[in-house]
């Protein structure tokens, strides 16, 4: 289940910063959104 919502996140932000950003930006958010959707996932204890 952990790894499901880290992917639906993942995939979810990305497209997000991808819209709402330049492209050098949203790359750059790569990193930080997956520590975030790694984050949620796996040790926020939420699911």
């Amino acid at each position: 289940m952990e790894r499901k919502i880290f992917w639906l996140c993942f995939i979810g932000l990305g497209l997000l910063a991808d819209f709402l950003l330049p492209i050098w930006w949203a790359l750059a958010a790569t990193i930080p959104i997956g520590f975030a959707s790694w984050w949620i996932a796996y040790r926020s204890d939420w699911f």
